[in-house]
């Protein structure tokens, strides 16, 4: 949308060659502003404002703002752009917060809900059946294996969580029919992973991966959560791509919760309970 107003600016008036360019020069602000101070900003009159988002095509100012709005959310500034030495901290600020949405956002639209319901029931199946579920990953997915062990064990699903290779090995070697394997890589090409899936599933274990379609990973799983963020030198790439990664087992836990229902209700209760006796006052 930007890209459009920037190719119509030689063919637009004067005075709403200066709305443009109000537009362009900050998007979210032209968004969330009235048409008073939209027309102030931009030395025109009240109608000049209203007849430039005509003449790109929309009903008028409130449709404009509305699809500019979306625009800017979901193809969001700076998501192409590296952090670079001579940034303000504010232009740093503005990068990473908006390549990390625009990386939640791209997965919002892009996930499979399919794959999501059939990872939640495996989970839930597994946690009645009273068999292990274990997290794998290393490096910054390690991190994110840890975080998963937790988010379940506070609703009362026991799991283990392994960042060493070759305990993920080990582990997986003991996993059998009815047991789940969690296992989250970026890439999906970590050789200790790929190893550790490949045992799991060859022993009947339910493997769910939450790493880049098309991966080695993916395809070695028996559920694949795509979680597809752009690999680069970027300065902080690991760090949003561990925060999808965090975003997708927050959706998993909120559903394996709602799977299990009534039964999980005294569980909470009783930690909650346990944890406010515990709290220094």
């Amino acid at each position: 949308m930007l890209d459009r107003i920037t190719a119509s600016l030689p063919s637009l008036a004067p005075a709403e060659q200066r709305v443009a360019r109000l537009v362009l020069a900050d998007p979210r602000a032209f968004a969330s502003r009235p048409v008073r101070e939209l027309a102030e900003l931009a030395h025109v009159s009240k109608p000049t404002v209203v007849r430039f988002c005509r003449s790109m095509g929309y009903d008028g100012l409130a449709d404009f703002k509305l699809k500019l709005a979306g625009s800017v959310s979901e193809g969001v500034p700076f998501i192409h752009r590296s952090v670079d030495a001579d940034d303000k901290t504010s232009d740093v600020l503005v990068k990473v917060v908006d390549n990390s949405v625009a990386a939640f956002l791209a997965y919002r639209n892009a996930a499979s809900t399919t794959a999501l319901e059939a990872a939640s029931s495996a989970i839930v199946a597994t946690w009645q059946a009273g068999k292990r579920i274990e997290f794998y990953g290393v490096g910054n997915s390690g991190i994110v294996a840890q975080d998963g062990q937790h988010k379940f064990f506070r609703l009362g699903v026991t799991s283990l969580a392994t960042s060493d290779g070759h305990m993920q090995v080990m582990s997986a070697t003991m996993l059998g029919a009815g047991d789940c394997a969690i296992v989250i890589s970026n890439s999906g090409r970590t050789r200790d992973l790929m190893d550790a899936t490949d045992i799991a599933k060859r022993n009947g274990a339910t493997t769910i991966t939450i790493t880049a379609s098309g991966s080695p990973l993916a395809r070695a799983a028996n559920i694949h959560l795509a979680a597809d963020h752009p690999e680069g030198y970027d300065r902080y790439s690991p760090m949003v791509s561990r925060l999808l990664h965090l975003l997708i087992l927050d959706v998993l836990a909120t559903s394996v919760a709602l799977r299990i229902g009534e039964p999980l209700q005294p569980v909470l209760q009783q930690m909650k309970d346990n944890l406010h006796a515990k709290r220094y006052t």
